[in-house]
């Protein structure tokens, strides 16, 4: 008998859904940062055994459209619903549950299994509120109750995925509600993703982490060129930004900026793939890219 299955994880903007994403395939395929938003598309990671295959999907987090970027971050995570075998709806101590419930209404219609997750509970021993109110336990419990009416159907799983809490749990239960099939996808293959996309990520992580504001969300990483040797990878890349002003803002006085960007953007790239890496990194202008269908599609952003 070999199982296997999509096990796709949902849920609103940074709750820890890339966190989990990472803990659960035992490799670092989604970025996670600190910031809102961080992931854009839809990111498989695969997990083998001999008897099983599972398909982990991290999602964007669900948000209400501002721009096309937007519409399609939101599409991919619609996507999710419907071709989920077990669905991991993630939530934390300090969401509001009815956020988003036009997402959620969805979620309470579907047939598969759905385990709801309600991460970030370290945070409680440290959560003055939940102190004032009787103690952790009670904050959590009160949780517990609201998503069991929200989704009746679902199992409520409290983790951690930072520290691991609960994630070994998790992934044993998953195994068993995976349906039985053969697998989806060669068995030494660890994503559906070329390794282009993981460049740009990598390169986008860092600009998620050292640039302030509305930055990170003006940009866009597209790997012009990727030659890959035995031993090294030389890599052109250009970041793209809406304005002549963050273009400014990226390369930094000198150049400063863009350098460092630069260097430490090669560091994780080289332990990523395991090689020396040799990367270009230019900077271009792309008025309004996150409102251009035909941009975005360029960009990879069709969930089609």
């Amino acid at each position: 008998m070999h199982k296997a299955g999509f096990v796709n994880i949902v849920g609103n903007p940074n709750v820890g859904k890339s966190t989990l994403m990472n803990q659960l395939v035992g490799e670092r395929i989604s970025i996670a940062t600190f910031k809102a938003q961080t992931t854009r598309h839809r990111i498989m990671g695969i997990v083998n055994t001999p008897d099983m295959q599972i398909v982990f999907s991290d999602t964007p987090g669900v948000l209400k459209p501002n721009y096309k970027l937007q519409e399609s971050m939101l599409a991919f995570s619609e996507s999710a619903l419907a071709d989920a075998d077990v669905l991991l709806y993630v939530t934390d101590v300090v969401e509001n549950p009815e956020k988003n419930m036009d997402f959620l209404e969805k979620v309470q219609k579907m047939d598969v299994p759905i385990i709801l997750l309600i991460n970030k509970i370290d945070s409680l021993a440290s959560d003055p509120e939940a102190q004032g109110k009787g103690g952790a336990q009670k904050k959590l419990g009160d949780l517990v109750e609201r998503w069991s009416q929200l989704l009746p159907k679902a199992e409520i799983l409290p983790i951690s995925a930072k520290n691991k809490f609960g994630v070994d749990m998790l992934l044993r239960r998953i195994q068993e509600l995976l349906p039985e099939s053969p697998a989806y996808f060669d068995k030494d293959q660890l994503t559906d993703k070329p390794a282009r996309f993981f460049v740009s990520e990598i390169i986008r992580e860092k600009i998620l982490l050292y640039y302030d504001k509305e930055i990170p969300y003006s940009v866009e990483v597209a790997v012009e060129s990727f030659k890959e040797t035995e031993k090294n990878i030389h890599i052109r890349a250009i970041i793209y930004v809406e304005r002549d002003s963050q273009k400014g803002i990226i390369i930094g006085h000198q150049g400063y900026a863009l350098k460092k960007l630069g260097t430490e953007a090669r560091k994780s790239l080289e332990r990523f793939f395991g090689k020396d890496i040799f990367l270009e990194t230019y900077v271009k202008v792309d008025k309004d890219w996150r409102s251009s269908q035909r941009e975005l599609d360029a960009f990879g952003y069709n969930p089609e």
